[in-house]
Parts: C-alpha cells; sequence; structure tokens
C-alpha cells in the first residue's frame, strides 16, 4: 500500500511539472539573434527571453541523451544537446583535449589574463555534466572569461542540482558565429529542470565571449592588447556661445529668450564669447533665461595634442617634430604637449607622451 501510495504521488509531482513546462512553454517568445543581444559592458552574460528557454513541449523527457551537431564547412561546432542525468555523469577523471584544435585558435598569453592564455578550449557541454573529453563537436575556442566568469557557473549549477536530487536537465549550448567568424562570439545557454517543472533549474542566457583589455578579432581568432589610456590631467576649455546683449541694461541673453526678441535694435548686439569674458566687458546674465547655466565646457586630455580623446603614439611623434620646429601648433595644442609645465614643447615631452601611450605614465 505504501509503495502505492509513493507512486501516485510521485506520478502527480511529474505531471503538475510538465504543466508548468508547458504552461511556460506556451509563454516562451523565440527567435534568438545575435544582433539583439546589448554590447557587452561589464557582465559575463546576459540574460535571454526574460530568462526562458525555449524548448519544445515534446522535448520534454525523464531520460537522460547527449548530442552534438556536425561541424560546418569551416569546421565549427554547432548546437551542443543532453538531457543530464547522473548516468551521464563522468566516473573517472577527465583526459587530455589539447589534440583538439578548434577553429580560430590562435592562442596568446597575456599578464591581464588570469591563467596566462586567453583562450581555453570550451566545452559546450562541460565535462562534468556528461563526461566528454577530446570530442571535437564539443570544443569551441573561448576566452578564460567566458569560460570560467560566463559558462562555469550555470554548468555547476546544473551540475549540483542533478547530483543532489537525482532529476534531469534539459541542456543546450549553442555558439553563436557571426558570417563566416572562426571565433563564436559567444554561447546561448539554456536549461530547465525536468521532474520539477523547472523549479529547480530554469535559465536563458548569453555569455560572451570576450576578455577585459583584449580585443579579438572573430574573422580569425587573432587578438590585440586593448591600450586604454588613464585618466589622467585635463586642460578644460570653455566653449564660447552666441549671445544677445543689450548695450543699455548690460545684460546678456540667450538668443531665444522673450528679452532678446524684443529687444529694441538701438540697444541690441550679438556677441560670440564666454561668460567670464561678457562679464569682463561688463555684461551681467538675465536673470529670465539664465545664459551662465547653458555654458558648456569640452575637457582635452594633456598629451591628446590630436584631440581624438586618445592619447597615442601619433601624438608623441608630433610632440616631437614640433620640438624641432618641423610642426606648427595652435595655442590649444602647445599647451596640450607640454606636459611638463616648462613652457616649451622638447623631445622630454615627447618621450612622456609616448610613455602615456602605452599606459606607463600619467599626466
Amino acid at each position: 500500500m505504501l509503495k502505492t501510495i509513493i507512486s501516485i504521488l510521485t506520478s502527480l509531482s511529474v505531471g503538475f511539472g510538465f504543466l508548468f513546462l508547458l504552461l511556460a512553454q506556451a509563454v516562451a517568445a523565440s527567435g534568438f539573434t545575435y544582433s539583439s543581444v546589448e554590447a557587452w559592458s561589464d557582465a559575463p552574460y546576459v540574460e535571454v527571453n526574460n530568462n526562458q528557454p525555449e524548448f519544445e513541449a515534446e522535448e520534454y523527457t525523464f531520460s537522460s541523451f547527449e548530442t552534438y551537431s556536425e561541424l560546418d564547412d569551416l569546421g565549427r561546432c554547432g548546437e551542443a544537446y543532453a538531457c543530464v542525468g547522473t548516468d551521464l555523469m563522468p566516473t573517472e577523471p577527465r583526459g587530455s583535449i589539447s589534440s583538439v584544435i578548434p577553429t580560430g585558435w590562435v592562442n596568446v598569453k597575456y599578464d591581464i589574463v588570469s591563467g596566462g592564455y586567453l583562450y581555453n578550449r570550451c566545452h559546450l557541454i562541460g565535462f562534468q555534466l556528461t563526461g566528454e573529453n577530446a570530442n571535437r563537436r564539443n570544443l569551441i575556442t573561448g576566452t578564460r572569461y567566458l569560460n570560467v566568469e560566463g559558462m562555469l557557473p550555470f554548468e555547476d549549477a546544473v551540475a549540483d542540482y542533478v547530483k543532489n536530487t537525482g532529476n534531469h536537465v534539459l541542456y543546450r549550448v549553442t555558439p553563436i558565429f557571426e558570417g563566416d567568424e572562426l571565433v563564436a562570439r559567444g554561447v546561448l545557454m539554456e536549461a530547465l529542470s525536468m521532474e520539477d517543472g523547472g523549479a529547480g533549474v530554469c535559465f536563458c542566457v548569453f555569455c560572451y565571449n570576450v576578455q577585459p583589455g583584449i580585443t579579438i578579432h572573430y574573422d580569425t581568432g587573432t587578438s590585440t592588447l586593448t591600450v586604454t589610456t588613464p585618466a589622467g590631467r585635463v586642460y578644460t576649455v570653455v566653449v564660447p556661445a552666441l549671445y544677445i546683449v543689450n548695450t543699455n541694461t548690460k545684460k546678456f541673453h540667450l538668443p531665444d529668450c522673450p528679452s532678446a526678441v524684443s529687444m529694441s535694435e538701438k540697444n541690441r548686439a550679438e556677441m560670440t564669447a564666454t561668460v567670464s569674458e561678457l562679464a569682463a566687458k561688463g555684461y551681467a546674465p538675465c536673470s529670465r533665461c539664465h545664459p551662465e547655466s547653458q555654458e558648456s565646457a569640452v575637457d582635452y586630455l594633456y598629451g591628446d595634442i590630436d584631440a581624438d580623446g586618445h592619447i597615442t603614439p601619433v601624438d608623441a611623434r608630433l610632440a616631437l617634430r614640433r620640438s624641432v620646429d618641423l610642426e606648427a601648433f595652435s595655442e590649444l595644442q602647445m599647451i596640450l604637449a607640454n606636459v611638463d609645465d616648462d613652457e616649451t614643447v622638447t623631445s622630454a615631452d615627447a618621450r612622456a607622451i609616448l610613455r602615456a601611450s602605452v599606459g606607463l605614465e600619467v599626466f
């Protein structure tokens, strides 16, 4: 009798689980595209489709399985799909996977990458879930950041759930390539626990195949160190603006100020100047339009001679040419190039700017 009751309760639990899954499927959106993903900023992953996986109802199962797509014409991996159960999990230590060379595998060592090397051979379905070792259809070129910060926490969550409950998780990982690029832009990870209708595990996320501080060329797999100029000393330039001045009241106005519009022509004049320049001429701001609140300014980095927002070797070259009178500078360029404040541009300034362009000096 007890066994019969347990059997009935179990079947009810499973039934409710399937009901929840069907309801979830009914409201799920579809059609993931890489272009719909927000650009990477500082998080290793972003939720997709309100964090709801997009499995079809007919896919739901309590039986373990695993499938891996055939490589495409470029040798790239496709979707890896499984229903993860304890029977698929490894019983032996992981073997070597170094024999597999995934597309875009141009590995480089960088000091700023934890572990040294930029790329890992990333399992689409982690070894801890299905025990796959050197399976070419399950390994892509992925950054250390993708592997450890992006994918691993989700793999751990699935593994812990399956081990602790003995239940199954429908699991799919799809590498997302753009055009004929050899390195994936990231992976779409979907998971849904079966027996409890997603109460234990339910996610749909896109993990970015990026590495902070490194620029990846996804078409080939080559990479370069991203040089970011440290925030340094700036020279602020107030931008002159057009104002309407009243030569009688000694007030200045914004052009669309009602007082300016109705001003007598004999008292009206236009001046392009800064607020401080107008004040020096005895003009005060209008209390109606508050023109002083509209004044804007531009910050220029010392050393950024071409004013493109970055200190680069080009700026150092310009400073060096100026130091031997081969380049004519504006007043602003002279200020930006004179990083040691000795009132002249010398080769010492050029050398300091070159060091700043590779992050070795901050002004």
